[in-house]
């Protein structure tokens, strides 16, 4: 696979990818900080300090936290129970920390999964996440649509006995299109959105609909065209019963006839990739 630390990315991507590996340290900062009592709460407040003081002042959205079986969110029927909650960590227990900063007008979005001690189940969930990522970056460079592409992840994921857990997301996306954002040293939010990235998403959104594309990756309809240029935090997430596991990072796209070119995830040095590849190398 085409490394995307030895390509030569624009000043643009390098601004993007700088957002995106700040928040990766953010999230194993604060990973190595989990004790058994730590609630999502603090999780989450953990790390919009960390960031904070590394100078985000804005978000697409605020940090998440999840513990336990809310990792594969169990229970889950109304946007409100994505939120943190007083759930405290325990040993052995699966968490995920997701955080979109916004920082210098570039956006991120990622999440990290982990676990408070070894757990068999957790590390053979998380060996499997790279074939999603490669199954991914494979189709989006074949050009086939993004509601072909979901399929195909949802069929890999029965092949492993796993369930769908990105479905539980709003419009049941697997990826959102993420753009510039006019940063501000404070943003209103929305129910924990910045109000800034979701007016950038929706001005997508309103041009998608007029030239028959969507910012939204979905098994619906409205995803039914081929990857649009630009950049895509994509999220694949797995269930088995009460454990869930993820990565989120960012998939460039490009209008190029070059295959490699045509798509390539903007950063290979990141926590999930370097485990894996440490895995094929033992």
């Amino acid at each position: 696979m085409t490394s995307a630390v030895a390509r030569e990315l624009t000043a643009e991507l390098r601004g993007f990818r700088q957002v995106q590996r700040l928040a990766y340290d953010c999230a194993e900062a604060v990973a190595a900080q989990l004790r058994p009592g730590v609630t999502e709460r603090e999780a989450a407040r953990m790390q919009r300090e960390w960031l904070r003081e590394r100078g985000v002042r804005d978000w697409f959205h605020l940090p998440f936290a999840w513990f336990g079986d809310r990792t594969a969110f169990v229970g889950f029927r109304v946007p409100l129970q994505f939120f943190p909650t007083d759930r405290g960590l325990e040993p052995g227990m699966p968490f995920i920390l997701d955080m979109a900063p916004v920082h210098g007008g570039f956006t991120a979005d990622i999440g990290y999964a982990g676990c408070l001690g070894p757990d068999p189940l957790h590390e053979r969930m998380t060996a499997d996440l790279p074939a999603y990522r490669e199954l991914i970056l494979r189709e989006v460079r074949e050009r086939r649509s993004l509601r072909e592409i979901y399929e195909n992840v949802d069929r890999l994921m029965v092949r492993h006995g796993y369930a769908n857990r990105h479905r539980a997301y709003p419009f049941g996306v697997i990826a959102h299109k993420v753009g510039r954002a006019r940063e501000r040293r404070w943003s209103p939010r929305l129910f924990g959105f910045g109000t800034q990235a979701l007016k950038g998403l929706a001005s997508d959104a309103v041009r998608g609909h007029r030239e028959g594309w969507s910012p939204l990756w979905s098994p619906h309809r409205f995803s039914d065209h081929p990857p649009r240029p630009g950049l895509w935090a994509v999220e694949p997430h797995i269930g088995f019963r009460g454990t869930g596991v993820k990565f989120e990072e960012l998939l460039v796209v490009t209008d190029s006839r070059d295959p490699e070119e045509s798509a390539f995830w903007l950063d290979d040095d990141l926590p999930h990739v370097r485990r894996a590849q440490g895995e094929r190398a033992a």
